[in-house]
């Protein structure tokens, strides 16, 4: 089959773009208002930019408004670019229920890491707090964002950007010295109302070999300093 998304003439019962562009990491962002009251919210349009320095995004769109109103930013993306900060939290398969929760619409004074029953931990580089129960954490910098154009008004999209700043490893899913997916066992969104999770993994190696860039004996461009 073959169909123009401006048409959307697919013929399918659902929408199938999503469902081609899997797996999806979800991004569980925590971020803080200008009351202090922690946001937590999972983005299924999130991942990794670049990596030296790293930076990630989230992309969500717009909240419709009430009747007549134009659609407003969600809150992680006000607060981020308030702020200036957030928090990229790894959701895994066995926090799948508490991601579920924390995706709720509820109003701005609701303390989602409250309502979801999770463990606020200091962050080290930046204010809002760390899902203790994440086994990663990244601390960013807010950079930019980037508002993409759309059809309709309640389908616009803010691409947030961030500069990661610090990195918390939950030593337990450290095996060898590399991070260990299949005991993190990751989340991830495919198409649809459907998710999937890390729970194998295969290695191949890129033609001329395996880079050693970034590992132990070959240090990176930002480590040769001095």
């Amino acid at each position: 089959m073959f169909y123009e998304p401006r048409y959307n003439d697919h013929g399918l019962p659902f929408n199938p773009f999503k469902a081609c562009v899997v797996p999806r990491p979800i991004g569980w962002i925590t971020t803080l208002s200008h009351d202090n009251i922690v946001n937590l919210a999972p983005f299924s349009c999130s991942n990794q930019l670049g990596y030296d320095p790293p930076f990630v995004f989230f992309s969500p769109s717009g909240v419709p408004g009430e009747e007549g109103a134009e659609p407003r930013r969600k809150h992680s993306v006000v607060n981020a670019e308030n702020s200036g900060e957030f928090v990229f939290n790894m959701a895994t398969y066995a926090l799948r229920e508490k991601v579920k929760l924390s995706s709720s619409h509820v109003p701005p004074e609701v303390d989602e890491m409250e309502l979801c029953g999770l463990t606020k931990v200091p962050a080290t580089l930046v204010q809002p707090p760390l899902v203790g129960e994440s086994p990663v954490n990244m601390e960013c910098k807010h950079h930019c964002t980037l508002t993409l154009p759309a059809n309709n008004p309640d389908t616009v999209h803010h691409v947030v950007i961030g500069q990661v700043i610090g990195i918390h490893i939950d030593d337990e899913f450290i095996t060898d010295g590399k991070v260990d997916w299949l005991k993190i066992q990751p989340l991830a969104r495919m198409g649809y109302s459907d998710y999937t999770y890390v729970n194998h993994v295969f290695t191949m190696k890129p033609p001329g070999g395996e880079s050693t860039a970034g590992q132990i004996g070959e240090p990176t461009k930002t480590e040769k300093r001095g």
